[in-house]
């Protein structure tokens, strides 16, 4: 079958393509925007990819059009297909339809922590020996790769990160509804995507669809802390369950360093030591050691695999050390994820300086929604860098200053990379952690950075 792709470089419908080439299709595609590095993974798997949406595209004649929900009503192709009448399907039905329907599917879910969470899991289920196919929003580093159809040998197994975001402009569910998950990961649920959601009882929702396509035979691992949680499974469910977090059948001890005893049902199954840090990855990793158990992986094994664990790109990733300070890149952007990543920081550096760079540019963010929590949960940060561009589709809907003045003097505020790259070169010392969230490229601002940061030490030496 000869597919072709509308929106190809996004990370869903990317590892999508490189799933379906691997399963033996004919794979075409295009974007607005083809640029690396997806652009080149995609070629390098042999897949043609054009430019924008123009309706010439037609000529290809694909045996149907994947859909992706970047694509609305006015696209030119999109147009076409419909005045044509030439079938189309959504990105995630052909994803549940091609690839998952005879799996048995790990999926996970929650506002918080699919990435790493899911990308724990593939690790756990590949350091068992399951050689799990998965497609995960993010690159695990202990993978090097984003998706595949499978590992060494044929697997009966696949892990998916289930986003809630919607499907496509013709189909407003959730994109997991069509996942067919067997086990689902419940990791937590807060009220995101604005854009597209008015409140969090319709994410709530969503949520409550998922647990509705899971078998009775399936099983859900549930936060039992998180209350939004509590109401999705008091409309129903028919599935087995499993609770995780203080006071849960599954739960930890904390030990003195970041290191973690795990229970179930009060019984020790082992100590997780490990790289990661914060409460936040410690609960994620308790989620996919629950998981991993209902496919018959032993939670000491789980255990053992989570301690060669390296987290996902993105996920406080060190990207250079120079003249004794720190830079770290993090995806996180919503005021709860933003929390987490600083208060997880903290405890790893003890006393050292945080000084925090966020970028608010999801959609949620850039209307404004949630922009009264920004200032505590930038609280345990030394000095914070603002940045919101003021015009371009990056722009903010709303003042930073205005919103992030709690923070007093300790706060600056930007809508220019060079300025804002050179204020922390002028305040950063060695010793000192600087911290950058953004879900976005935030205009390369991690290597500026760095280049910086080295040359001023270069010149300090020179006028040595």
């Amino acid at each position: 079958m000869h597919i072709h792709i509308l929106g190809i470089c996004g990370t869903f419908m990317g590892g999508l393509a490189v799933l379906a080439k691997e399963a033996g299709h004919t794979v075409t595609g295009c974007d607005a925007n083809v640029y690396p590095p997806m652009s080149t993974q995609l070629e390098a798997q042999g897949i043609t990819l054009t430019q924008g949406f123009g309706a010439e595209q037609i000529a290809l004649e694909p045996d149907l059009y994947v859909v992706g929900n970047v694509v609305s009503r006015g696209n030119p192709l999109m147009e076409e297909i419909l005045n044509r009448g030439l079938p189309y399907v959504s990105g995630p039905q052909w994803m549940g339809d091609h690839i998952l329907r005879h799996k048995w599917v790990l999926a996970v879910a929650g506002t918080h922590g699919k990435t790493t969470t899911s990308a724990m899991l593939a690790w756990i289920l590949e350091y068992a020996g399951y050689a799990p196919g998965f497609l995960i929003g993010g690159v695990p580093l202990n993978f090097g790769i984003s998706a595949r159809l499978q590992g060494n040998h044929a697997s009966d197994f696949f892990v998916i990160e289930a986003d809630e975001y919607d499907t496509a402009f013709f189909d407003k569910r959730s994109k997991f509804v069509h996942y067919h998950a067997k086990t689902a990961i419940l990791n937590n649920l807060e009220y995101d995507h604005a854009d597209i959601f008015p409140d969090v009882g319709a994410i709530e929702t969503q949520f409550h669809h998922l647990v509705r396509t899971v078998p009775g035979v399936g099983r859900l691992i549930v936060n039992g802390q998180n209350e939004s949680l509590q109401r999705v499974l008091q409309r129903g469910c028919w599935s087995e369950k499993e609770f995780f977090g203080n006071g849960q059948e599954w739960r930890i001890v904390l030990k003195d360093s970041e290191d973690f005893d795990v229970f179930f049902n009060d019984e020790c199954q082992g100590t997780v030591q490990w790289q990661l840090n914060g409460e936040h990855n410690r609960q994620n990793a308790l989620a996919a050691i629950a998981a991993a158990r209902h496919v018959g992986v032993k939670p000491e094994i789980a255990i053992e695999a989570l301690a060669q664990f390296v987290n996902v790109k993105r996920r406080m990733e060190v990207r250079g050390v120079e003249n004794g300070i720190t830079v770290i890149d993090d995806f996180a952007h919503h005021p709860t994820a933003v929390a987490t990543t600083v208060a997880g920081l903290r405890r790893k550096v003890g006393n050292a300086r945080i000084l925090a760079v966020l970028e608010p540019r999801s959609n949620t963010m850039k209307l404004g929604t949630m922009k009264q929590a920004l200032p505590g949960s930038l609280a345990e940060a030394d000095l914070v860098f603002g940045f919101g561009a003021h015009e371009g589709k990056d722009a903010l809907g709303w003042d930073l200053a205005e919103t992030l003045a709690p923070l007093g003097n300790k706060l600056a505020t930007f809508s220019v990379i060079p300025e804002l790259v050179e204020s922390i070169v002028r305040q950063a010392r060695p010793g000192d952690y600087v911290l950058i969230m953004s879900n976005g490229g935030f205009g390369g601002v991690h290597q500026k950075l760095l280049d910086a940061l080295k040359a001023r030490a270069q010149a300090e030496v020179a006028a040595a």
